[in-house]
């Protein structure tokens, strides 16, 4: 059973995003202030969850948390500053919308680049360990499902209502066919030319 928090001396968001492996759209990152006095039940890694369980968590979490906030940083920004500073961004416009301010932030992984001073600790698989994390990461994915289901209706050629922008073979059939869209992050390798693609 995951635990609530990583202490409970201060006042505590948990941070996860959602998204750096796709090959379009944003990525998209959730901060998370959890109510003690409001437990949720079933909170994990999203990844562990599937899609049901994610979206019938979502609104929970929403109504239950003392604050939460979503930050988005598109394609175009992921190219021009890289994934990996694009994550940390993601992170601090989600922290930056805050409606309670922290008094530490814990982080899904093993960096991240300091906010306005808050003191911060960094977990390598915190979204399996503390349900503040776990539910930031659900955040994360669910609303970020929602902007690639969205993008689907407007592109349908690349299955994102399925794949979700991740590099499947569907995904990649659909780059070599129809080419990259305005939210595709020309930053990274959308396709493989060394290998006959149509035989993976």
């Amino acid at each position: 059973m995951l635990i609530q928090t990583f202490q409970t001396q201060f006042l505590e968001a948990g941070c996860d995003e959602a998204g750096r492996g796709c090959l379009a759209g944003p990525v998209v990152a959730a901060a998370v202030i959890l109510d003690p006095k409001k437990p949720i039940e079933g909170l994990n890694d999203s990844k562990q969850l599937n899609e049901k369980t994610r979206e019938l968590l979502r609104p929970e979490i929403e109504a239950k948390a003392l604050a939460w906030a979503v930050g988005i940083v598109t394609n175009v920004e992921i190219d021009e500053i890289n994934i990996l500073k694009g994550s940390f961004v993601a992170m601090h416009r989600a922290l930056d919308q805050l409606k309670t301010r922290p008094q530490l932030i814990v982080v899904d992984g093993n960096r991240f680049i300091p906010y306005k001073k808050i003191p911060h600790e960094c977990i390598v698989k915190g979204d399996g360990k503390y349900q503040n994390i776990a539910a930031a990461s659900i955040l994360a994915k669910t609303h970020r499902d929602e902007i690639m289901r969205k993008l689907h209706e407007q592109y349908p050629h690349f299955g994102w209502d399925r794949n979700k922008g991740y590099p499947t073979k569907e995904h990649r059939l659909g780059i070599r066919k129809h080419g990259p869209t305005e939210w595709h992050r020309m930053s990274f390798q959308l396709l493989q030319p060394e290998l006959p693609f149509a035989e993976k």
